[in-house]
């Protein structure tokens, strides 16, 4: 910061605000910190009784708030988000599509580790809708160095997308509901009507529902049946837990499933089984899904239809915002279930 005559000051940006006061008519501010004075900024500034300005003066080594914002906020954006007009040094990344929003975590804590860059988002594996932001780019100082800009428009390039919008792709769904209850009618199904409302909602379609008895060689059967028709995704519904009876596992292992995981970090919902048949996802719901609003199921089906093949890992950092606290009335996705990872 230094000080020069007004008249000078032009392509500088003022370190304070300039009020103008005439009585009787205008009580406020002529200019704004931050702004860029122009020539014919410079009347008026007369005017007002400014011989002299506290300015920061831009030049190829130091960049504009505006412009420094502008271009971390390019560095970061990737597919399907868009960008915002620099307000006061701040813009904003929003969703040009409904998605998932995809965020590169080593990334994002890099560019923050920049000494006065800030990139702030919404968390990672949250579903948007369009218009929704998902994140905020600005600098500290009223004018930053240049070579930190070029410094997170580098880690953009080696990281890029750092941030994206990846839209869900429908695909087909079969259903397999076991147990012997169901199987013989002595109660009517209540998993397929709940599923198939979640699914629909999500932009995928249930291609068919087989109802199967507690039995490996019939579950085994009908996930074969539905993938041969077709499906792109198989969701088997009862039988997970640790009774006798419950053998849904080993009919998902039995039909050739390649299982990532059996049970995890996540309440309700530990009673969840993930597996692949070639690129095919097998899941394995527990009971809660039924009756619980939000489960692992609302962490898991997105991503998949987002194009995620998720590992172990991912289950396992599940751990973190695991827990659904049950609030009354449900904030989801609006809160911390699932948004630990």
């Amino acid at each position: 910061m230094r000080v020069i005559p007004v008249w000078e000051a032009e392509g500088t940006v003022l370190c304070h605000d300039i009020t103008e006061i005439i009585p009787g008519k205008v009580a406020g501010r002529a200019f704004k910190k931050g702004h860029v004075v122009k020539k014919e900024d410079i009347s008026k500034l007369l005017k007002l009784g400014k011989e002299h300005l506290y300015v920061w003066e831009v030049n190829q080594n130091v960049m504009h708030e505006n412009d420094a914002a502008m271009r971390i906020a390019k560095a970061v954006a990737g597919p399907g988000i868009i960008l915002t007009a620099p307000i006061e040094g701040k813009v904003e990344l929003k969703a040009q599509i409904p998605g998932m929003l995809k965020i590169n975590l080593d990334a994002l804590e890099e560019l923050n580790d920049i000494n006065e860059v800030i990139v702030a988002s919404i968390h990672s594996h949250q579903l948007v809708s369009v218009g929704e932001i998902v994140a905020g780019c600005r600098v500290v100082p009223l004018v930053i160095e240049a070579n930190k800009i070029n410094n997170v428009e580098n880690i953009g390039r080696l990281s890029f997308p750092v941030m994206e919008i990846k839209p869900l792709k429908p695909l087909k769904v079969g259903i397999v509901t076991t147990g012997s209850e169901v199987y013989h009618g002595r109660i009517q199904d209540q998993f397929g009507p709940v599923l198939d409302k979640k699914i629909t909602a999500l932009g995928s379609r249930v291609l068919r529902q087989i109802i199967v008895d507690d039995a490996i060689d019939m579950i085994d059967n009908a996930i074969k049946t539905l993938i041969q028709d077709g499906a792109e995704m198989i969701i088997t519904t009862g039988g997970m837990s640790v009774d006798p009876d419950d053998v849904t596992p080993a009919g998902i292992r039995s039909a050739g499933g390649r299982v990532v995981a059996y049970g995890a970090p996540v309440l309700p919902g530990s009673m969840f089984m993930l597996a692949y048949i070639g690129s095919i996802p097998v899941l394995g719901l527990p009971g809660c899904v039924m009756y619980r609003k939000t489960t692992i199921f609302d962490l898991i089906i997105p991503r998949i239809l987002a194009g995620d093949e998720l590992n172990r890992k991912d289950i396992v950092r599940l751990a973190h915002g695991g827990l659904c606290t049950n609030c009354d009335p449900c904030q989801y996705p609006h809160c911390a279930f699932g948004k630990g990872n």
